[in-house]
C-alpha cells in the first residue's frame, strides 16, 4: 500500500512539471510575438480604427508645421489615417479642390474664394488654426525694396502692392492695413502675381512697389539684402490668416474625422512647446526645438536657418479665433469680393476638434 501511495506522488509530481514546462512555454512564445499593438490617442490598437487613407492639399510654409509634424512623426499613423500631401502654389486653388474632393482635407489661407464656393452652396467646414496674426508672432508681413523712400503704410498711396491672387489673404491683409491707417483699396494698386516666388522677384526687379508676403519668404528677402519691412501684420490686426477646411465628405465621417484632429492636435501642442514658449516675455528655443525646426526645414525646401526666423503663431490646441471669420465675411462682402454674406457659424466646426482635444488628453 506504501509503495502505491509513492507511485501515486510521483505521478502527480510529473504532471505538475509538464503543466510548468507548459507555462514557461507559452511565456516564451508570448514574447516572441511581440508587445500588444500601440494604441492611438482614444486608447484602443490603431488596427482596430477604421483604416483611412486621404489627400491633404497645403503649400510649402512654416505655417503648416503641424501637418508636417504628425506625418513625420506618425501621428496620423497612430490614428490609422494615411495621408498623402498635395502641394499647391497659392491658397485658392486649395479651397476648390477640397470643394471639389479632389482633396479631403485643405490647409491654407481663408480666402475670398472659399467664402464664395460656399456662399454658391458648396459645403467647406473650417475645424482648426493653422496659423494667426497676433502681436509678436507676426508670420507675415509688408515689405518694400531697400532702395525705396517708402517708411509707412501711410506713404503706399498711389503705389503698386504685390500679392498672389485677387481675394487671397494677403490681399485681405492689404486691405486691412490700408484701412486702419486711414486709406483704403482705392488709394493704391493691387498686382496679382500669382506665385508666391513671383513676388519675391517682383519686389526685387522693382516692378511693384511693396509686397505682403509670410514666412520663409520673409526671411529670405531680408537675408538676401533687397527688401526692408515697413510693417509686421500681428502688430496691425489679430487674424486667422490660415486655417484646416474638410470636405462635407469628410467631415460626415465622424470618426475618421475625429482622429484626424486628434493627431491635429498633438501636432499642434509639439510645435507650439518646441518654438512658441516665452521667457520673460520673449520666445525661447524649447523641448524638441531643433527637431521641430528640421522637419519644417524638409518640408518646405528652406535651411533651418530661415526657418528659425520667422515660426508663427498658432494656439496650442489648434483652436481657432472663430470671432474672426465674422470680421472677414464682412470685409470681403463690403469690398465685394463675396457675392452674399454669409453666417460664419454655418461654416465653423468646432465640435470635431473639441472631441479630438477630448480624446488625446492633457
Amino acid at each position: 500500500m506504501k509503495k502505491a501511495w509513492v507511485m501515486v506522488m510521483v505521478a502527480l509530481l510529473c504532471v505538475t512539471a509538464v503543466l510548468a514546462g507548459c507555462g514557461n512555454t507559452g511565456g516564451s512564445r508570448q514574447q516572441t510575438q511581440g508587445t500588444p499593438p500601440e494604441n492611438n490617442a482614444g486608447g484602443k490598437p490603431a488596427e482596430q480604427a477604421k483604416p483611412v487613407k486621404l489627400q491633404i492639399g497645403l503649400l510649402k510654409l512654416t505655417s503648416s508645421a503641424p501637418i508636417f509634424i504628425a506625418m513625420e512623426k506618425g501621428y496620423f499613423k497612430e490614428e490609422n489615417i494615411e495621408v498623402t500631401p498635395q502641394w499647391f502654389e497659392a491658397a485658392q486653388p486649395i479651397a476648390v479642390a477640397t470643394a471639389s474632393g479632389s482633396v479631403e482635407v485643405g490647409a491654407t489661407g481663408i480666402t475670398a474664394s472659399l467664402y464664395n464656393m460656399i456662399a454658391g452652396g458648396q459645403k467647406l467646414l473650417i475645424v482648426a488654426d493653422k496659423g494667426r496674426e497676433q502681436k509678436g508672432y507676426s508670420s507675415s508681413s509688408l515689405l518694400v525694396h531697400k532702395d525705396s523712400q517708402i517708411q509707412s503704410i501711410k506713404d503706399l498711396k498711389g503705389k503698386k502692392i504685390g500679392v498672389t491672387q485677387t481675394g487671397s489673404t494677403f490681399h485681405y491683409m492689404a486691405g486691412r492695413l490700408l484701412e486702419k491707417h486711414g486709406l483704403s483699396l482705392s488709394d493704391v494698386e493691387i498686382t496679382p502675381l500669382g506665385k508666391l516666388n513671383a513676388m519675391n522677384d517682383t519686389l526685387k526687379s522693382k516692378q511693384v512697389d511693396a509686397i505682403l508676403t509670410a514666412e520663409p519668404n520673409i526671411s529670405y528677402i531680408l537675408n538676401e539684402g533687397y527688401g526692408k519691412v515697413i510693417a509686421n501684420v500681428g502688430d496691425e490686426i489679430d487674424y486667422q490668416i490660415s486655417a484646416i477646411f474638410f470636405s462635407q465628405k469628410f467631415a460626415d465621417d465622424k470618426d475618421a474625422a475625429v482622429r484626424f484632429m486628434t493627431a491635429y492636435a498633438k501636432a499642434a501642442r509639439y510645435y507650439y512647446d518646441a518654438v512658441l514658449v516665452k521667457k520673460d516675455g520673449q520666445p525661447v528655443p524649447g523641448a524638441n526645438y531643433d527637431e521641430v525646426i528640421d522637419i519644417i526645414a524638409k518640408y518646405t525646401d528652406q535651411p533651418a536657418e530661415l526657418v528659425k526666423q520667422g515660426l508663427p503663431y498658432m494656439d496650442r490646441d489648434g483652436r481657432l479665433l472663430a470671432e474672426d471669420i465674422k470680421t472677414q465675411i464682412d470685409w470681403y462682402f463690403k469690398n465685394k469680393m463675396i457675392e452674399k454674406s454669409i453666417d460664419y457659424k454655418t461654416i465653423v466646426n468646432t465640435e470635431l476638434l473639441e472631441e479630438g482635444i477630448k480624446r488625446l488628453g492633457k
